[in-house]
């Protein structure tokens, strides 16, 4: 399961590495990931205090990598 839901994760820290945030939107569709596997990367990353999250409301939520 680590080296499953790490390399989904691997995959969001990609997309976010190259753009300055994105919304789940922006991110599903970069990633191509499935809404349980993005959960799953984007709360992994989180775990791992490598992203910050902006916004009020969760659907319009900009996923950034930590500076």
């Amino acid at each position: 399961t680590d080296e499953y839901f790490g390399g989904k994760a691997g995959i969001v820290w990609g997309a976010l590495h190259e753009s300055r945030g994105m919304t789940i939107t922006q991110l599903k569709r970069k990633t191509k990931l499935n809404d349980k596997e993005l959960y799953a990367a984007l709360g992994w990353l989180a775990c791992e205090r490598k992203i910050d999250i902006q916004g009020d409301t969760p659907l319009l939520f900009r996923f950034a990598l930590k500076e």
